[in-house]
């Protein structure tokens, strides 16, 4: 710790700050993930200083200053965060950014644990922004020709096929077996309520 910090001071104004430098950064964050106030003082190092930018490429240090702001009740500051780091990771930076949402949630509600609806929509009221998600969000609905289909198929042959009907349907509809099952037990359970 000392020397990064000895490190950091030398080469602030160095743009791009050395390689080696970025590399302690990244390993002193894997490390002291559980030893909460040397974490504190590296990523109150990192974030203070010029080139905060180029520590935030690293998806360890992003994921340590994230807990960090998180541990401090800095919602907003981890999500500012999330949204300008230039990290490559981005489904993992969509799950850091979801990871903020819930801490709310269950701050919010004093909870430890939130069910999956909650979580569900937490992400709806939540969505990641667009610099963590370029190629927008994925849906997760079938294509409306696919739903007609088995729309069709629960009213005119059966909302309960059996494994050969399934397998037939997932063929055609170029699903997988299981996705055709859970969008009939999902259509079954609708139709009742």
């Amino acid at each position: 710790m000392k020397r990064f910090m000895a490190m950091l001071e030398k080469n602030e104004n160095e743009h791009p700050p050395p390689t080696k430098l970025l590399n302690l950064a990244e390993q002193l964050c894997q490390e002291l993930q559980s030893s909460s106030p040397h974490l504190e003082k590296l990523v109150e190092a990192m974030m203070g200083c010029k080139n905060k930018g180029y520590f935030l490429t690293n998806i360890h240090v992003v994921r340590a200053c994230v807990s960090v702001h998180i541990r401090k009740g800095q919602h907003d500051a981890a999500c500012k965060l999330l949204e300008y780091c230039k990290a490559e990771e981005k489904e993992e930076l969509v799950q850091l950014w979801h990871k903020i949402h819930y801490q709310r949630v269950m701050e919010k509600h004093q909870t430890d644990v939130l069910t999956p609806l909650q979580k569900f929509r937490c992400r709806k009221r939540n969505p990641p922004p667009i610099s963590l998600c370029p190629e927008g969000l994925r849906s997760r609905n079938y294509p409306e020709e696919v739903r007609q289909r088995l729309h069709r198929f629960a009213a005119e042959v059966t909302a309960n096929p059996d494994k050969k009907q399934r397998e037939e349907l997932a063929r055609d509809l170029n699903l997988q077996p299981t996705q055709v099952y859970n969008w009939f037990a999902n259509y079954r359970r609708r139709q009742k309520s």
